[in-house]
């Protein structure tokens, strides 16, 4: 029986625990079985890996949390000075305690991200629909932005740069994923309802 990080595998008979979330061992089980094979040598090195490198996620998971706080306050601060006129910075606590909450989730959404060495956490629990709950609640994507931004600036500078560099991909991924046009925005490559056919 092979254990760590939450995912248990026993031999012969396979207990992958259900999670919405797909770690490396569950994605290699499911690739094997779908191609009714063994898992091929380089996924093994894969699976091996990922628990080698368990206790460094886990260490750097544990500093993000420990220092999550910290990059919100700091994020906000910067974010205010940015953005002054935004209801997170009115003076009524209530909404500033909200705002530091839903920024900060991106922040555990990432700590989810390094426990499961990749950004399913993001793509399947994270960012589904974000752009359209920002856009139906009023929030301008441009202030959701730029918050984003200045919470990466701000981990940036309060982690080492070893760390940094492992969080800097998935909060270029939340940015990236808000910063680009989606419905109704689309491109239209056919003929308009102006133009004649000739």
């Amino acid at each position: 029986m092979l254990v760590g990080l939450g995912v248990c595998v026993s031999i012969p008979n396979i207990n992958i625990p259900n999670s919405k979330t797909m770690s490396i061992v569950k994605q290699v089980i499911l690739n094997a079985d779908e191609e009714l094979r063994y898992p091929t040598p380089g996924e093994l090195r894969m699976i091996r890996t990922f628990y080698k490198t368990g206790p460094e996620r886990i260490r750097l998971a544990k500093t993000l949390e420990e220092k999550a706080q910290a990059i919100v306050d700091r994020g906000t601060r910067k974010f205010w000075q940015l953005c002054p006129r935004t209801p997170s910075n009115s003076g009524d606590r209530r909404k500033t305690e909200a705002a530091k909450r839903d920024v900060g989730w991106y922040i555990r959404l990432i700590s989810y991200c390094l426990l499961a060495g990749n950004n399913r956490p993001l793509r399947e629990i994270g960012l589904v629909g974000m752009k359209e709950l920002y856009t139906n609640i009023g929030i301008p994507l441009t202030n959701i932005l730029q918050y984003i931004r200045c919470l990466k600036a701000e981990a940036i500078a309060l982690l080492d740069e070893t760390d940094a560099a492992a969080v800097i991909p998935y909060f270029d991924e939340i940015i990236q994923e808000l910063a680009l046009p989606g419905p109704p925005y689309f491109m239209n490559d056919g003929i308009g309802e102006s133009e004649s056919v000739v």
